[in-house]
Parts: structure tokens; sequence; C-alpha cells
């Protein structure tokens, strides 16, 4: 879903499980003329779902985008998926951006993380 020049500086962090999450991994085409903008503004409005935990980002040169999206319970990711404007630019990616995609969700039963302490 992201279009990040720049790496995050952390992942999102673990959260108290359970949770669920959506991996979406796509290689994009060559025309993508309004993408950023509706991009951004998917963005935007995720973040006004309630529920909505935070999205990690990566993307190989060339290669496939994956973005993976948190979310607190199944309710607040049908929430999304089901939004109208979300549902608008799924149909406009699969007609123009996207040459292929996958999406998967999952429950997260365990989770931790690692910060090493700065000095």
């Amino acid at each position: 879903m992201s279009d990040h020049r720049e790496a995050p500086v952390m992942p999102v962090q673990a959260f108290e499980p359970p949770y669920y999450l959506a991996v979406f991994t796509a290689v994009r085409t060559a025309d993508q003329d309004g993408y950023r903008e509706t991009n951004a503004r998917l963005e935007e409005l995720v973040r006004s779902v309630p529920g909505y935990l935070g999205m990690d980002y990566a993307q190989s040169p060339g290669g496939p985008a994956i973005t993976v999206a948190y979310f607190r319970d199944a309710e607040d990711l049908a929430r999304w998926r089901t939004d109208a404007e979300h549902r608008a630019a799924q149909q406009r990616g699969r007609a123009q951006w996207y040459q292929s995609y996958s999406l998967h969700v999952a429950k997260v039963e365990h989770s931790h993380g690692f910060t090493r302490a700065e000095g």
C-alpha cells in the first residue's frame, strides 16, 4: 500500500497478542498515474480505523513491495477491508497499478521485539 522513499527507523512494535495482520505483496505495473495520491489518502484513512495498530513497508528495487498492516481484532481489519474508498482503490489497483499481488491475513498468537540500547 505504501510508496515510502525512506525506510522507517523502527519496525512496528510487538503488541500484546492476539492481534491480526494483513500482508499485501505486490508487483506494480509501469502505469502508476494517481498511485501516490491514492496511497497517501489510504494511509490517512487507515489511521482513522479503530483498532489500527500500525504498518510496516519494504520494497526491493524493481521487485515486490510488501506492506504489513496490524489491527487489534478481526472486526477492525474487516472494517478496513470493506471501507468504500479502500474498495475503490483496490479496483483501480487491479485495473491499473498492479501486475500481480497476494494478500495474506493472519492472527498473531505470539509477538516479541528487541531494540538495542544506544551507547
